[in-house]
């Protein structure tokens, strides 16, 4: 018997794959995303390859006093330093390192990113909360709002929370809010914070019809996996409220256990959650989207 083989001439046609990495240095963890970039039929695609995320909760010492301590610098160093050597296997050909919140708070920051360029060979970039919002609503949220022309980004960080509004599919409004996870855990927000979010958000995104809240980072993705909704769906705010309502009276025992979550992420989870909620009531919205994208996936578009 012979069989005849006939290879597809687009398959000789190998498509050249390239790897870039972001680096988030965010008030709670710092995460590495190392992607793949390709070009097929002269369109730019990048798909994720691996993510790492070591716990390193720098907003505990920069929002109180300004300062990184030296244990958490060490580490700090040694995690940049793991993470260039993962960038060099894996044969990474561009790379950024921004950091958000808790960096910004930090006195001598000017000093201690030379300071860590010159220890790890790793060059990190201290961005504004602007900047910030702006690369988050970087990321494709199509599949999950339609063609929905009205939407609000809200990405809750370990110290910061950045809105991003789009009105008729076009850049509105943004703004970034001292409140956090980490921030409030550590009783860092007073009341005059919160009344100044809830009247930026009165003011500039109530008036728009048909809005479409999209929750970006670590927890909402966390809660929105918690609560059970299938991927693409919306959350509701009823059933977000009740699984608030639920982890809040859960032992952080079985938060471990029964849901896996990271020991860093279990007093942080349910402060964070009602920022979100917090935003979905004053603005009157039933459901959030939640796409499970974050600030290190917006900042491979800065890279292709």
């Amino acid at each position: 018997m012979i069989f005849i083989i006939t290879i597809n001439q687009s398959l000789k046609n190998k498509v050249v794959i390239n790897k870039v990495a972001t680096i988030d240095i965010g008030s709670n963890a710092i995460r590495l995303l190392i992607s793949n970039v390709f070009s097929i039929n002269g369109k730019i695609h990048h798909t994720k390859n691996s993510l790492y995320r070591v716990q390193l909760r720098l907003g505990d010492d920069s929002f109180k006093k300004g300062i990184i301590s030296q244990k958490n610098l060490k580490k700090l160093k040694s995690t940049l330093k793991s993470f260039k050597l993962l960038m060099d296997v894996n044969d990474v050909k561009k790379y950024l390192a921004y950091a958000t919140s808790a960096m910004r708070c930090v006195k001598n920051s000017e000093n201690l990113v030379i300071e860590l360029e010159k220890e790890t060979g790793i060059k990190v970039q201290i961005i504004s909360g602007k900047k910030e919002s702006e690369i988050v609503a970087k990321n494709d949220i199509s599949a999950h709002i339609g063609k929905s022309k009205n939407y609000c980004f809200i990405d809750v960080g370990g110290g910061s929370t950045e809105v991003v509004i789009y009105k008729k599919s076009l850049f509105y409004k943004s703004k970034s809010f001292q409140i956090g996870g980490v921030r409030l855990i550590n009783e860092l927000v007073d009341e005059s914070t919160w009344k100044e979010f809830k009247l930026w958000l009165k003011t500039n995104a109530v008036e728009l019809k048909k809005l479409k809240i999209i929750g970006i980072g670590g927890n909402i993705n966390k809660l929105y996996k918690i609560s059970g909704v299938k991927y693409t769906k919306p959350l509701e705010r009823r059933k977000f409220k009740k699984t608030l309502v639920s982890l809040e009276k859960m032992s952080y025992s079985k938060k471990l256990v029964k849901l896996k979550l990271n020991p860093d992420r279990v007093d942080v989870i349910v402060p964070a959650g009602k920022i979100y909620y917090f935003v979905m009531k004053t603005l009157g919205i039933k459901e959030i989207y939640v796409p499970r994208i974050g600030l290190a996936d917006g900042m491979v578009k800065d890279l292709i």
